[in-house]
């Protein structure tokens, strides 16, 4: 099959080279990623500037294209320009750092992985929980088994899997859970500062997530160290709603 790599922590980053060099054993691979780090941009796109595409060689001769966008610019430039036909399936990651719960909002590497389903392509997205990672390789191994089931099997339009993993080796963790999204929200905070010349400025920043404790929770799920799939659709309509929102009545 034919894969096309991205993520939201640049070209050059471990987790992306890991998932080429197991793919590429066995399949046709493709790498379009952002030119530097653009993690936390959720799903934007470049609209004020022009976007430019660079051939990169990495590690001594995987060859890929470095975007001056975003994750999701890379999918659009990848599907609509760089390449004549579009690809089997597109992988975004491996990501430092789990995406769970609301992350799925602000996440570059979910975002791509979402612009991808909304072209109709098979998509994952997958992040290996905690900033430093150990274990790509592995990772990669069972991405490319879940990537050949999700080829066997296929995939709903506008819909693709966030994959979350602990960061341990694979045969170490408890097995494989498929959750749904946590909605519970960070503790979250502002720190108000005053720089050298009494300007104020803020930082944000959060703590831990609450956990609920419900084993259907994908951040549950990886706390536990489970192996968390979650199926995430790009339709945000509220079903229910739109038939109550029906009975409405209104004066015009």
């Amino acid at each position: 099959m034919d894969v096309l790599l991205t993520n939201d922590d640049g070209v050059y980053a471990e987790g992306l080279w890991a998932l080429y060099k197991q793919l590429s054993g066995k399949h046709s691979v493709s790498v379009v990623a952002p030119d530097r780090e653009r993690s936390a941009v959720g799903h934007a796109i470049t609209l004020d500037e022009p976007l430019r595409a660079a051939q990169v060689e990495v590690n001594g001769g995987y060859r890929g294209y470095a975007v001056t966008g975003t994750p999701v610019d890379c999918i659009k430039l990848a599907i609509l320009e760089i390449f004549d036909t579009k690809p089997d399936l597109v992988i975004s990651g491996i990501n430092p750092g789990a995406n769970v719960g609301v992350n799925l909002n602000y996440s570059g590497t979910v975002a791509a992985a979402r612009e991808a389903a909304l072209y109709g392509i098979p998509a994952i997205a997958v992040s290996i929980e905690g900033p430093v990672v150990n274990h790509y390789e592995e990772a990669a191994r069972f991405i490319q088994s879940l990537a050949e089931k999700v080829m066997e099997k296929g995939l709903p339009f506008g819909t693709f899997l966030n994959v979350n993993i602990p960061n341990a080796s694979i045969s170490s963790s408890a097995g494989v859970r498929f959750n749904r999204q946590g909605l519970e929200l960070y503790d979250e905070y502002i720190e108000k500062r005053t720089d050298p010349r009494n300007r104020t400025y803020y930082w944000q920043g959060c703590d831990s997530p609450y956990l609920s404790g419900n084993p259907d929770i994908d951040g549950t799920a990886l706390y536990n160290n489970f192996i968390s799939i979650t199926p995430i659709k790009c339709d945000m309509t509220d079903y229910n709603m739109l038939e109550d929102l029906k009975d409405w009545q209104f004066d015009i």
